[in-house]
């Protein structure tokens, strides 16, 4: 359900690094943490804020239902591109500072959201949003990981889980809060406008309270693979949700053609950079295991179920219902308190159960998603607390799969590789993200025309049939065969 489980190989096994030690005492010791806490907890809390005031922007600037997405999915393709290469700018500059410019692009991009006077001047704005977030996600979980050792990094680790799920948790209560306030006459401008004072402050603080550190021997950035992940990612996402509005002109077709092309000439540039013994985007290594090539496509297909519910949930529930956004903060409240409740017991059950756990978790998604179209179907103008059950089966399935298929995967991977296939699975993350906005954007809104109850149900149905895509993704993550027993029979002298 969070937008930043990101790389939590790299913090527990961080690089060569040079870093200055920190003040000593215990209250010196916990506040550096504290500041990049505050980095994370904006950037979680900036992605789910968002959809409870996409109804507000839709009014107030007459933004399409394209534009709607591209504000949910242009900040999901930056994060993705910029990703990995963050975190060797940190690695190269020094994470202390990579994590201060970071809030600083983000501050500002969410100054420049909050004062959008256009659609597209917040779509461009929501763009830079991603490129800071990117920056600050992974050097957070470098700097927990030079600081921390033994059972303080357990702690350390702990509190960015909980920072997480907490953000998470209020987004769409404290996002419905600022909306109705109308703090100024401000209405939704108040969800970006409120990480300026919180996000300067934390960039003072990072300033005096974190202390460098850098890569003994950083990589070099692959901005080539850079621009052509951004190409081919483009290349989809464009036409997907451009075209249903514009009627699907000639480049729609030669844009979703040329995909496929530009992804193979990144597979091969990944290679020649691997064999040369540069450090490539995405390393050929990853996916020359077929448990991780298992994983990573799990992981692309379920998050292509989340930042799309999230958006067609807060539209139906607004626009098709009419609660306003407080009330609609506190419906996905149901959905986040079940979460929060079986994400705490997900690394035990993992333990126990391994990959089964994550298929449980998403067919109970799918089948949360399945009795909300009942709901709906059964009592489109009823209570809306008959949407309760629904909610609660994809909360409970989000917190069965998100964290046991991270652990999942990453069992699959080499130590040395740990952090690459992390941050790989992040990677994964945002790109489903996006395109499950482009996808299930065209199911719901394509059919809008019939009616929000209609719209609904149609993308519910698209969202349950990926997650049983997903669940049946998951019998290909097999743990490695067993070596096989000596035989008795055979002795050696």
């Amino acid at each position: 359900m969070t937008s930043a489980e990101t790389g939590r190989g790299r913090a527990g096994t961080p690089p060569a690094t040079q870093a200055a030690a920190p003040a000593s005492g215990p209250a010196a010791t916990w506040r550096p943490l504290g500041v990049v806490l505050t980095g994370t907890f904006l950037i979680v809390l900036d992605f789910f804020i968002v959809y409870v005031a996409l109804p507000s922007i839709r009014r107030d600037l007459g933004a399409s239902p394209a534009e709607l997405e591209w504000v949910v999915a242009g900040f999901g393709l930056t994060f993705a591109v910029l990703l990995i290469t963050s975190g060797r700018i940190g690695d190269r500059i020094g994470r202390g500072l990579a994590f201060r410019i970071g809030v600083f692009i983000f501050v500002v991009a969410s100054a420049a959201c909050g004062l959008a006077p256009t659609p597209g001047a917040l779509i461009a704005a929501r763009l830079v949003q991603g490129a800071g977030a990117a920056l600050v996600s992974p050097n957070v979980l470098s700097i927990i990981g030079v600081l921390y050792t033994g059972a303080r990094r357990v702690r350390a680790i702990t509190a960015y889980g909980v920072v997480l799920g907490t953000a998470a948790a209020l987004g769409q209560v404290v996002g419905g809060l600022l909306i109705q306030a109308d703090i100024a006459g401000s209405t939704w401008r108040a969800i970006f406008l409120i990480n300026v004072p919180v996000g300067a402050a934390a960039l003072v603080l990072a300033s005096r309270t974190v202390p460098e550190s850098k890569a003994h021997s950083p990589g070099r950035l692959d901005f080539g693979g850079m621009v052509l992940a951004t190409a081919g990612l483009t290349a989809i996402v464009l036409p997907l949700v451009e075209g249903r509005q514009l009627g699907w002109p000639s480049w729609t077709w030669v844009s979703l053609a040329c995909a496929p092309l530009l992804f193979a000439v990144l597979a091969r540039h990944q290679q020649l950079l691997a064999r040369h013994g540069r450090e490539p985007l995405l390393h050929p290594a990853v996916l020359s295991d077929p448990r991780l090539r298992a994983g990573l496509a799990v992981q692309l297909v379920c998050w292509c179920t989340q930042a799309s519910f999230f958006l067609v949930l807060a539209l139906y529930l607004q626009a098709g219902r009419g609660l306003s956004p407080v009330d609609s903060g506190l419906v996905f409240t149901i959905l986040a308190g079940a979460y929060l409740l079986l994400s705490l017991r997900a690394p035990a059950l993992t333990q126990r159960h391994g990959r089964n756990l994550i298929t449980v978790g998403a067919l109970t998604a799918a089948a949360g998603d399945l009795a909300l179209m009942l709901a709906v179907a059964a009592g489109g103008s009823g209570h809306i607390w008959l949407l309760a059950p629904g909610l609660l089966l994809i909360g409970a399935g989000q917190g069965l799969w998100i964290t046991p298929l991270t652990t999942t995967v990453l069992s699959f991977a080499e130590p040395q590789r740990a952090g690459v296939v992390s941050g790989t699975l992040s990677t994964m993350q945002q790109v489903g993200n996006s395109l499950g906005v482009a996808l299930t954007g065209l199911v719901f809104f394509g059919t809008l025309r019939h009616g929000y109850n209609a719209a609904f149900t149609y993308a519910l149905i698209q969202l349950a049939a990926a997650l049983a895509i997903a669940a049946a993704l998951t019998r290909l993550l097999r743990p490695p065969p067993l070596p096989a027993p000596p035989n008795p029979a055979v002795t050696t002298h």
